[in-house]
C-alpha cells in the first residue's frame, strides 16, 4: 500500500484475448464475449478503480470485424486513460491496426513514469502458431536499447516457454531462442507478459518474471494433454509499478459473471 510520502505507482491493467465479434450475440462455446468483458470491466472498477494505462495482448476480435475492434475501443473509454493494443492469431492485423489507430491505441513502445513498455506482434497470417519477425525482433532491440536505465516489460501474445500444456505446445513461440536472445541481452527487462493461453501462469527464468494471465471469456484447463475448458469466471491482471523498478501484479477475475459453458467443445 501506498503512503502518503510515496508517489502513486503507475497502475496498468491487462485485458486479453476478449474474442469480440460482429454481432452483439456473438459467443465463444456458450459465453457471451461482449457481456463476459463487461463483466470483468466493472469488477476492475469496483476493486482497483481506474488504471493509468490498458495493454490488450491480442485475440481482441474472434472474427477479425471493424466492428468487434470498435466495441472494444467504446468499452476502454469508461477507463479514461490511454491503451495500447497488439493481434492474436484470431485477430485481423490490417484491420485493428486502423481501428486501434483510431483510438491511438496502436503505440508499441511507451515509457511512463520510470518504466517502459514494449509490445511485440507475434501475429502470423492464418496460422495459431506465432513468430516474431526479424523485423520485430530489432525493434525490440533497438526499443531497449534506447532506454538502457528504465526497467522494461516485454508483451506478446504467444507463450514463449512451454506451460506444460500438450495441445498448446505447438501454438506458441516458434522461434523464442531468437527472442530469448534478444530479452538475455537486456538486463533491465524485469517481465515478459503474454495472453492466448486463457490461463494464469507464473514463472521465473533468470531475472525475468513470466507472467500469462485469464481470458476476458472462457478459460482452458491447466496442464491439459487436450483441448478443454473449465467453468472459471472471466479475468484480468493487474499490475503497479514503482519508479524504483519495484512492482507487484495481481489477478482479478468477475465472479458474479453467470454463464453456461460449453464442455464438450473440441476447439474454439
Amino acid at each position: 500500500m501506498t503512503t502518503k510520502d510515496e508517489p502513486r505507482p503507475l497502475r496498468v491493467l491487462q485485458l486479453t484475448d476478449p474474442h469480440l465479434m460482429a454481432k452483439a450475440d456473438g459467443d465463444l462455446l456458450g459465453v457471451n464475449t461482449r457481456d463476459s468483458l463487461q463483466a470483468v470491466i466493472e469488477q476492475v472498477l469496483e476493486q482497483h478503480g481506474r488504471p493509468d494505462l490498458i495493454l490488450a495482448t491480442g485475440d481482441i476480435a474472434q472474427d477479425g470485424s471493424v466492428e468487434a475492434y470498435q466495441v472494444f475501443g467504446e468499452s476502454l473509454k469508461v477507463f479514461d486513460c490511454p491503451s495500447a493494443w497488439i493481434g492474436g492469431n484470431h485477430d485481423h492485423a490490417e484491420t485493428l491496426a486502423r481501428v486501434a489507430g483510431d483510438y491511438n491505441a496502436n503505440q508499441r513502445h511507451l515509457v511512463r513514469d520510470g518504466w517502459q513498455f514494449v509490445l511485440l506482434d507475434s501475429s502470423v497470417p492464418g496460422k495459431v502458431f506465432g513468430a516474431l519477425a526479424d523485423a520485430e525482433l530489432a525493434f525490440l532491440a533497438d526499443a531497449l536499447a534506447a532506454n538502457p536505465e528504465l526497467p522494461a516489460m516485454v508483451c506478446l501474445h504467444h507463450h514463449p516457454v512451454d506451460i506444460g500444456s500438450d495441445w498448446m505446445a505447438q501454438i506458441g513461440l516458434t522461434n523464442r531462442d531468437a527472442f530469448w536472445q534478444v530479452i538475455d541481452r537486456f538486463p533491465q527487462v524485469k517481465l515478459v507478459l503474454w495472453g492466448h493461453i486463457h490461463q494464469e501462469f507464473e514463472q521465473t527464468r533468470r531475472h525475468v518474471q513470466l507472467l500469462a494471465s485469464p481470458s476476458t471469456c472462457i478459460q482452458f484447463t491447466s496442464g491439459s494433454s487436450d483441448f478443454a475448458v473449465e467453468e472459471r469466471p472471466p479475468g484480468y491482471r493487474w499490475f503497479e509499478f514503482h519508479d524504483s523498478g519495484e512492482f507487484r501484479s495481481e489477478v482479478g477475475r468477475a465472479t458474479a459473471f453467470q454463464f453456461q459453458l460449453d464442455r464438450n467443445s473440441t476447439g474454439y
